[in-house]
């Protein structure tokens, strides 16, 4: 495959702890407890879209907002607290989002085993894609506001759903290079599906991974078919490649 020699090289100059440095990835990199880390994964994959720098900024904002402890916030919260939520803002994600957010993640953790429980509830033996379906129903299942449905994707609306795939790298994949966690044990890395947008799109596009022009989940079925080739146990290890090769290469 051609495209094989310019991912392997990607795959060395990215899968490795400066990349923690210049990625959103640091979030939950600041915290050791296990529900601490996923929070910040979780909230720190929703805003992550746009500028790198605001997205690092905005999510120590958020850290700082719940004391820098999410997991102990969430849990513990009262309506009080949402006063200090409310000039909260990321591009359209604003105050009454995160607060939403908030409540929906109290919801998972205390009815529904956490944001790890209803993935390992509904995996597929070859997806989690599903799952992201499942999460997006329990997570709206509480009363909710209309306007913050659509910062959580779903990809079998067709969606991409890059930011919850990328959160689910951060959470799975295990490969002692130091930038994912690898913390949840019962989900299988071959069954992640690439965090595809734009950049890595046009990258992939060049190299021949895929061929749909749109940026959605047949495109992300596509490449993940692509990759899976290349490596089957352990597929998404290549966004490193083509993020590096688009952001900083300039491929």
């Amino acid at each position: 495959m051609k495209s094989l020699p310019g991912l392997l090289n990607g795959l060395r100059l990215y899968n490795h702890p400066r990349f923690v440095e210049l990625n959103p990835v640091q979030i939950p990199h600041m915290f050791s407890e296990k529900e601490d880390v996923e929070i910040a994964a979780f909230l720190t994959a929703t805003i992550s879209w746009g500028n790198r720098t605001s997205i690092i900024s905005n999510a120590h904002k958020m850290m700082n907002l719940m004391e820098n402890s999410p997991y102990d916030f969430i849990m513990n919260y009262n309506e009080e607290h949402f006063e200090r939520f409310e000039t909260f803002v990321h591009r359209t994600f604003n105050g009454t989002d995160f607060c939403f957010f908030l409540k929906a993640l109290r919801f998972i953790y205390t009815e529904k085993g956490g944001l790890e429980g209803i993935f390992n509830t509904y995996q597929t033996p070859d997806s989690l894609q599903v799952a992201i379906h499942q999460l997006k129903k329990e997570f709206f299942s509480i009363p909710h506001p209309a306007r913050t449905r659509k910062h959580l994707p779903d990809p079998l609306g067709g969606s991409a759903a890059k930011r919850v795939n990328m959160f689910l790298r951060w959470m799975v994949r295990k490969d002692q290079c130091g930038v994912d966690f690898g913390i949840w044990k019962d989900l299988s890395p071959s069954i992640l599906s690439y965090p595809l947008d734009l950049h890595t799109g046009n990258v992939a596009r060049k190299l021949g991974l895929i061929t749909r022009k749109q940026n959605d989940a047949k495109a992300v079925s596509q490449l993940d078919d692509k990759l899976r080739l290349l490596d089957p146990g352990d597929p998404v290890k290549y966004d490193f490649a083509l993020f590096g090769l688009g952001i900083f290469e300039k491929f």
